[in-house]
This record gives C-alpha cells, sequence and structure tokens, in this order.
C-alpha cells in the first residue's frame, strides 16, 4: 500500500510571482455560498455598541470610548426614533462571511428597563454566539450580576475616601497597570460623592476591584461575571467622567470591553512649561488687591516695589530637583529681558549664568525677546485698557517685522549660547497676538505672516480660553492648562491672599467675583495666609492637575519663573502629582512629558482621526486573529493590541507598536504599496 502526500515539482518552483498573485486573486474572488459562509470564521467590527440611558456612568465610558479614539455607536433610549435592537441591527453577512458590527456592549445595567424583553433577548443571543462581551456601567450587588446581596456580608453606602484593592484577577487582567490602592475622591466632606453597593462573589465572578468588610472578608466593586455563555464586567459604585476612582480604572475598562484589540490609544501626559525665565515677575501688592504695574492696576505702575525674580540658588535647586523627581521642565524664556536685568545690575546677572551652564538639563521654548504684547497696540487711558485706532478707525497692531524680530532674536540669543531650542515652537508673552476677548476678537493679521518668516508651526495658547487646536497662519495652536500658582506671588502668603482675594465673596473680604462668575465658586471662608497655601490650595491644584494627566490630556500645564523663585511655590504641588501618580500606577506605565511639538502633532492627529469617524470612513474589523483598518489617506489610524502583535510589511512583519500599560499601541498607517494596516495578534 503506498501513500501518496503532496509532490515536489521543480516546474511548480519557477511559477512567476504575477502568476501566483492572479491565481490567489481568484480563489478569493469566488462567492462564498451559504454553507460556506457558516463554516468561515466571522468578521468582528472594531466599533462599541452603546445603549445610554442618560445617567453619569454611561456617559462616562462614552467619554473614556471617544477620548482616546475607539469608534463607537450610540442608542439613547430615551429617543422615540431610536433603532430597535434585533438580531439584523447586530449582525449581518459581508462577502458571504457572517459579521458582527460590535466588538463590544456597554449598557447601564444588566437588564435596562428602557429595552424590551425581545431587545434583551437578541443582546443575550448576541453575545452568546460571537463571544462579545458587555459591561453594566452601574448596577447594585445582586445573584443577578453574580453578588451576593450587600446583606449577606457585603456593604453598602456613601464611598467617599475609601481606600480599595486592585485583586490578584485585576492586575494579572485589564487592570495590570494599577499598582497601588485607589481611594475614592473625598473633596467635599459635606456632600457625598459617590455611593457604591460591594458583594461578595459567587460561582462564575472575578473581583478586579474590592474593599474590605467588617467580618475580615472582601466584597467586590467591579469584577467579570461569567454566565450562561457570556461574560459582563459589573460595576457597582456610582461615578462620572471627571472623579478619579474612574479616570484610573476607565482605561482597563475600555480594554476589557474590547479584550486588549481596539482602535484608539492613550497615554498619561504631563508636561510643565515654566514661563519667563531670565525675566522678573511684578509682584502682588495685599493692600490694594492688584498688582502694580499691570494695566488693570489703578494708582501705580510698579516703580519702587520688589519684582520676583530666580537666583542662581533658585537654579540650582530646580536642576538638582529634576534629578531626584525623575522630571524635566521646560523652559519658556525671555533673553532679552535678562539682558536688560544684566545691563541694570551692573553687568552681571549669576541666574542666567547658572541656567545657561545648566542648559542640557532642561527643555527649551521660545517665549520672544522681551515679552511685549504682540496683538493691537493697547490703549491704556481706560480701564480696562483697549485696542488703539488710527485716524480712520482701523486698530493699530504690532507690525509683522517686529513680531519676527522678537522671535528671531530670542532664537539666535539661545542658539549663541548653545542652547538646543526648535524653533518650530513658539509660546508668545501673555499669548498675545491671537485674539484677546473681549478687546481683540482677532488675531493679529500679522502674526500669521511672521510665523511663516520664522519657521514657527507650533504656537501656545490658554486652553481656558481656547481650548480646541485651530490653525494661524502655517502654525496650529497647542492649548496649555494654567496652574492655578500664580505669577505675580513669591511667597506662600501672597499666593494665598490673592487666593482669598479671588475666590472668597465680598461679606469675607474678597472681590466677589466667585460670587458673579457662574464659573467659580467661592471659600467657605477665607483661608489662613501662614497656611491655607499647604493644606488647601497645594492638594486642590495637584488633584486639578493629575485629572488632566490620567484623562488622555497631552496638553500641557504652564507656570511662571517666579514659581520657582523665594519660597519655591510650585514644587510641592508637582511633588505631590508625581507622588501620587506613581503610587497609583504600575511601573509600565510611565508619565509622558511630550514636547510642544509633540503635542501639537498629538492633537492635530486626533482631530483627523475624530473627523474620519465621523464621516464614516475607517473600516476596521478583526477575523481569527488578523486585525485589518482603513482610513482615508494621509489619515493615521490609533491602533491598541496586546504585547506580541506583529505589523504585517510588504514582506515580511515587525513588531507592532510600542510598550505602554501592558499593550501595545501606535498612531500607524499602511506601508508603501499597502491600501490598509494588516495586524497580526498573537496566540490566545
Amino acid at each position: 500500500m503506498h501513500t501518496f502526500g503532496p509532490r515536489c515539482s521543480r516546474t511548480a518552483g519557477r511559477l512567476s510571482a504575477a502568476t501566483l498573485l492572479a491565481t490567489a486573486l481568484l480563489a478569493t474572488a469566488v462567492p462564498a455560498g451559504p454553507a460556506a459562509a457558516a463554516e468561515l470564521a466571522p468578521r468582528v467590527d472594531l466599533t462599541v455598541l452603546v445603549v445610554d440611558d442618560g445617567g453619569g456612568a454611561v456617559g462616562a465610558i462614552t467619554s473614556e470610548l471617544k477620548g482616546s479614539g475607539v469608534p463607537y455607536r450610540t442608542v439613547r433610549l430615551a429617543d422615540p426614533a431610536r433603532p430597535v435592537i434585533d438580531a439584523a441591527f447586530l449582525a449581518d453577512t459581508v462577502d458571504g462571511r457572517p459579521r458582527a458590527k460590535y466588538q463590544g456592549v456597554v449598557l447601564p445595567d444588566e437588564a435596562p428597563s428602557g429595552l424590551a424583553a425581545a431587545e434583551r433577548a437578541a443582546l443575550t443571543a448576541y453575545e452568546q454566539k460571537y463571544a462579545v462581551p458587555q459591561v453594566d456601567a452601574y448596577t447594585w450587588a445582586h445573584p443577578g450580576v453574580g453578588l451576593d446581596y450587600t446583606s449577606d456580608g457585603g456593604r453598602s453606602g456613601v464611598m467617599d475616601g475609601v481606600r480599595t484593592d486592585v485583586t490578584a484577577a485585576g492586575k494579572a487582567g485589564p487592570f495590570g497597570y494599577l499598582d497601588g490602592p485607589l481611594t475614592f475622591e473625598d473633596n467635599a466632606p459635606d456632600i457625598a460623592e459617590s455611593y457604591g453597593y460591594a458583594g461578595r462573589p459567587r460561582e462564575g465572578y472575578t473581583s478586579y476591584l474590592d474593599l474590605p468588610t467588617d467580618d475580615g472578608g472582601r466584597a467586590s466593586l467591579v469584577g467579570q461575571y461569567a454566565h450562561d455563555g457570556r461574560r459582563e464586567l459589573v460595576v457597582t459604585f456610582a461615578y462620572n467622567q471627571h472623579q478619579r476612582q474612574f479616570r484610573a480604572l476607565a482605561r482597563g475598562i475600555v480594554e476589557w470591553l474590547t479584550q486588549g484589540v481596539h482602535l484608539g490609544r492613550s497615554r498619561n501626559y504631563f508636561s510643565v512649561h515654566v514661563d519667563d525665565v531670565f525675566a522678573p515677575d511684578a509682584r502682588w501688592d495685599t493692600e490694594r488687591n492688584c498688582t502694580p504695574g499691570d494695566l488693570d492696576c489703578v494708582g501705580g505702575d510698579g516703580e519702587g516695589t520688589r519684582p520676583i525674580r530666580m537666583t542662581a540658588a533658585d537654579a540650582e535647586y530646580a536642576a538638582q530637583w529634576q534629578r531626584t523627581a525623575g522630571f524635566t521642565l521646560d523652559m519658556v524664556y525671555n533673553a532679552g529681558s535678562g539682558e536688560e536685568w544684566k545691563a541694570e545690575h551692573g553687568g552681571s546677572d549669576p541666574l542666567t549664568a547658572r541656567l545657561v551652564a545648566d542648559r542640557a538639563q532642561y527643555r527649551w521654548i521660545n517665549h520672544t525677546y522681551t515679552h511685549p504684547f504682540l496683538g493691537c497696540v493697547q490703549d491704556t487711558s481706560t480701564v480696562p485698557w483697549s485696542c488703539a485706532k488710527d485716524a480712520y478707525g482701523n486698530t493699530r497692531y504690532m507690525s509683522r517685522a517686529e513680531i519676527a524680530a522678537q522671535i528671531r532674536d530670542n532664537h539666535t540669543w539661545a542658539v549663541n549660547r548653545g542652547i538646543a531650542v526648535d524653533r518650530t515652537e513658539l509660546v508668545t508673552g501673555e499669548h498675545s497676538g491671537l485674539r484677546t476677548l473681549p478687546q481683540q476678537p482677532a488675531d493679529n493679521p500679522n502674526l500669521a505672516g511672521a510665523l511663516s518668516d520664522t519657521g514657527v508651526r507650533w504656537i501656545a495658547s490658554d486652553n481656558s480660553r481656547e481650548p480646541r487646536q485651530r490653525p494661524v497662519g502655517p502654525a496650529r495652536t497647542v492649548p496649555r492648562h494654567p496652574m492655578n500658582v500664580y505669577y505675580n506671588v513669591g511667597t506662600a502668603a501672597e499666593m494665598t491672599d490673592e487666593y482669598n482675594w479671588i475666590y472668597t465673596s465680598k461679606e469675607d473680604g474678597g472681590s466677589g467675583v466667585c460670587e458673579t462668575d457662574p464659573a467659580s465658586t467661592c471659600l467657605d471662608e477665607p483661608l489662613d495666609v501662614n497656611t491655607g497655601y499647604a493644606s488647601y490650595i497645594v492638594p486642590q491644584e495637584a488633584r486639578i492637575a493629575l485629572g488632566h494627566v490620567i484623562a488622555n490630556d497631552p496638553r500641557p500645564h504652564y507656570v511662571h519663573q517666579s514659581n520657582l523663585a523665594e519660597d519655591r511655590l510650585l514644587y510641592p504641588v508637582l511633588d505631590k502629582v508625581l507622588a501620587d501618580y506613581r503610587a497609583l500606577f504600575a511601573d509600565n506605565t510611565p508619565l509622558v512629558t511630550p514636547r510642544q511639538r509633540d503635542t501639537g502633532t498629538e492633537l492635530a492627529r486626533r482631530a483627523a482621526w475624530d473627523q474620519a469617524l465621523a464621516e464614516g470612513r475607517v473600516t476596521a474589523y478583526r477575523i481569527g486573529s488578523t486585525v485589518t483598518v482603513k482610513a482615508p489617506a494621509g489619515v493615521t489610524a490609533p491602533v491598541t493590541a496586546p504585547e506580541g502583535t506583529r505589523k504585517q510589511q510588504l514582506l515580511g512583519s515587525t513588531a507592532f507598536g510600542t510598550p505602554y500599560a501592558g499593550a501595545r499601541s501606535a498612531w500607524t498607517a499602511p506601508e508603501a504599496l499597502q491600501s490598509a494596516v494588516t495586524l497580526t495578534l498573537p496566540p490566545a
């Protein structure tokens, strides 16, 4: 008896590449019949279905999907015209292959009352057939979600200030980027900020986040419930998109929901710009409650007051702090202001000498030579100031040549001293030149030309005024977060005094702005000027900054050189941000500190990606271990996948992306002669 195997043919080896390609195309062109379709591995589109009841929990998860670039479709339960969720809504057939339209499902809870029984049944069947996971955004502890009732050894109530822990299963699974305990926020002792139901796990439930109970056991707040051929991520505490406990868990919720394969990527960013380096800053007057020399401070031009400026000792401390903290500051410098200071002080400037000697320890950004206002010519005869007009009633602006000289002279000064500075990055004084409401509602028309003349491509803006990136001639804006560590204070007492003026009522001796500004709130009582900075302002500002960090927000924060002088007010805030971050996140999730140009590039990519998604021009799906992503030409796609994922090249493959938070991710596009990005996932 003979056994016949494949025959080795020399002739077959001589077939041309074109013949082989044509043969392959012919084979794939044959349509699959019904029987063949049933045997094919399904195509699962990389889109999430969000069933929205209008609650904060679903809104929070939606914000994480949107912010990281994950495509999703929302069905609003309150919308009378919403589609019916049935088998046809959830799945169909494409090119003879069964298609699951959604890779994950987000529901308000395990059985939303706004869904008909038939819709819930359709979702159950869909999830069973295609192994699609479901997140129950906020529910209570009960056997229907794999937990005992809280009365059976669990706990329910206000969660403010409660410490929780990521379990071993959570760290081995979707929350492997978290390291230390997660303590629920308690920002207002008199207000309940979060409520939860912690229950003991039953069979089929794997706890990811839990807390101790009074009898020495553990009860779960987040976990996976596997039952009936389905998997649910059960969350049993209330939250919104801004609370730290959600922000810390948001990445893991998305990773669990998408099984670690999805469009979109995120990082934890933190960059700090120190403006006005080499220049002095004016000082707050605690008697007049204004800053002499500022245009809105009536009765004084600042003459005779002592400005705030770093010393050589402050510069030495900054360099040492960076080494100890493992963090690099961006020095946003005004060289001409430093030269003026030097000329006024006997031709000597130890501060500049020290900073230049330590130049390689910092990153540097052009802040113009002498920090002038680059917008309209300011008429200071009134408070507030207005834009000066010419004889014909036209607004007078700083000229293109003057703006270009300010940029060019500052850059040249740095280059001549061996300071590495990127010509494409610029921060103008007070973000001037850009529109300044209400006085200057449009950009200085001469600004764009000056940016073109000097090669600027990234110009800073104030995020509190312009949070969205926009073009300015050849450049794009890079919004920056202002930190509430004021430019015009050198001591903690001065800082607290000004803070009290802004955030206390007139009855308490403040300006009363907090009472009239709908975006502000008043302090219950003025802070103690001797202790208020350390006890209240530092933790408040650190909390706000850390909230930006863990929200995938690449925008830099900005302060001023005065905050590194005298009482060195900035460091306690930065120390707390860094300490809180490192206590919570694992080593595989380091802080990312992008340069201004990198932040600008990131924001531009996100805008292009969001537009492509909104226009329905992105196609992405998974078939077995192969992921295919197609986007419009010129649009790079953000993709996240597990360790071990390979990107297919024209010949062979390469490791995909860069590691972060236990996964691999990148902005990616097809290689030359390719029409799509193709990834091969590692074995499960």
